[in-house]
């Protein structure tokens, strides 16, 4: 999971993209970059660290030109700390790309090898967008020769680099002197909304992010989602072409998009992410009472805040007192997407504070977006215990994750999933808690879906299924071996 966003407009785009990044950062807190276009010239700058930390006066003065795209990363391929890993990635030929992605390839090791003997293009990092960038330069320097460029051959090159990638990718590129291409992949796993706007001079400006919310922040009113399989150009003047570069794709977006990563006032794929979470929470609420002794609860608790609606939904179909006795530290960053075991669990506490008047006594059903590793669970009930809490009803909107996500979220291993290999009352008993209640799996998809006429989600990491076919077991056991969550 990544933040991506790209502006064509008609006047300076450094501050444009870096206000766009900024609504985006909830995406990723690991690195930054920004990189923009003056005629034929490329300027960037990327760091580590969020938005506000990465960019100074200076640095925002050298990024020139009318149109450019930016990047803030959450790693699930390669390592974290490596400044040399952030985005965007830049390849000379032909014409000078700069691109930035969100998802994650899972034929990287074919792909490595590929560039290194077929295409001979040198890949300096672990980051599977390096390669990306040069298997769509290859196909791209393939096609042009010494011709000139047009939105026909960058489509065909994108067409060719659907045929050399998979798993999972929303991108968007810059070519120097050119213009914008993004494209999205043939099962729209990861989103891309396009928006538009128009200038003081009546010309058409273009935005193309990872959520709604950048462009609607930024004054650009959303047209549509990118489709599956489709690649949209624009031109510095704003001339948008498109072209469907895939025989046969299908939209199933990620759950997880829905569940946790997106924020709530997104629309994406044309699902209100808000509206999504209460009907999770209307969903799990029918669970609850299936499961939980009658007068077992006296109030009913979010964790901030990404739970809020659907515990809302909870308290309001089950008749029970909703409270907020979880206090927020909004300066420490999301616990899920912290780089390493440590930090994740060191941050817990740094992150939440209780309020000690409404647990002392009370029998309190708590509602989480999901329960992964558990780290963030189990110090939750610890904290409850501590101020006198009498029984802890923990709840998840989510259904058990199961099995590793290889799609762009930091979870390869099954080994660090409380759920994988347990049964829910061993969950139960591992975090501490006296009732656990989980979402169900049905019920989480009719949630998302209901009133929407998508096809499916990508639910992978709570079912085993992967949609793009090509994941077998080697392949997760790779993952596994080689890569840090």
């Amino acid at each position: 999971m990544c933040g991506i966003v790209g502006i064509v407009s008609d006047s300076s785009v450094n501050q444009q993209v870096y206000d766009a990044l900024a609504l985006l950062q909830h995406r990723g807190q690991d690195s930054t970059g920004i990189a923009t276009a003056e005629g034929r010239s490329i300027h960037l700058k990327k760091a580590k660290g969020q938005v506000r930390e990465a960019f100074r006066t200076r640095d925002m003065r050298s990024l020139l030109g009318d149109y450019g795209l930016g990047h803030v990363r959450y790693a699930t391929r390669g390592e974290a700390a490596n400044e040399l890993e952030a985005q965007p990635f830049y390849v000379n030929a032909p014409y000078g790309i700069v691109l930035v992605h969100n998802g994650n390839l899972t034929n990287s090791r074919e792909l490595e090898r590929e560039l290194a003997t077929v295409d001979h293009r040198h890949v300096n990092t672990g980051s599977d967008t390096e390669m990306l960038v040069n298997v769509l330069g290859s196909e791209l320097q393939s096609l042009v020769g010494g011709g000139e460029l047009d939105a026909d051959r960058l489509f065909t090159a994108v067409r060719r680099t659907h045929e050399r990638i998979q798993g999972s990718y929303g991108v968007i590129a810059l070519i120097a002197g050119h213009g914008l291409l993004a494209f999205r992949d043939p099962f729209g796993i990861r989103p891309l909304v396009l928006g538009r706007r128009t200038s003081e001079q009546g010309r058409n400006e273009w935005m193309v992010a990872s959520e709604s919310v950048a462009l609607t922040g930024s004054g650009f009113q959303v047209e549509r989602d990118v489709a599956p399989g489709e690649a949209i150009f624009i031109t510095p003047d704003g001339e948008l072409a498109s072209a469907m570069t895939h025989d046969s794709p299908v939209l199933l977006p990620c759950a997880f998009e829905y569940v946790y990563l997106a924020r709530p006032d997104s629309v994406m794929n044309g699902v209100n992410v808000y509206e999504s979470r209460l009907r999770m929470g209307e969903r799990l609420a029918d669970t609850i009472a299936r499961y939980t002794p009658s007068g077992a609860i006296d109030v009913v608790m979010p964790i901030p805040d990404s739970s809020r609606p659907a515990a809302m939904e909870v308290a309001r179909r089950l008749g029970i007192e909703y409270r907020e006795g979880f206090y927020k530290n909004r300066y420490v960053g999301r616990t899920f997407i912290m780089p390493g075991q440590q930090e994740r669990k060191k941050s817990v506490k740094q992150k939440l504070n209780v309020l000690e008047s409404e647990f002392r006594g009370k029998n309190v059903l708590v509602v989480d977006d999901s329960i992964v590793r558990g780290t963030t669970s189990r110090e939750i009930v610890e904290m409850m215990r501590s101020v006198g809490t009498n029984t802890v009803t923990f709840t998840s909107a989510a259904p058990p994750v199961r099995y590793p996500h290889v799609y762009g979220i930091n979870m390869p291993s099954r080994g660090e999933l409380i759920a994988s290999g347990r049964s829910i009352p061993q969950v139960n008993e591992a975090l501490g808690s006296d009732f656990l209640v989980y979402q169900e799996v049905d019920d989480l998809q009719r949630a998302i879906l209901d009133g929407s006429g998508i096809e499916g989600l990508e639910m992978s990491c709570f079912t085993g299924d992967y949609v793009t076919g090509s994941v077998t077991d080697e392949y997760l056991r790779w993952v596994e071996q080689t890569q840090l969550s």
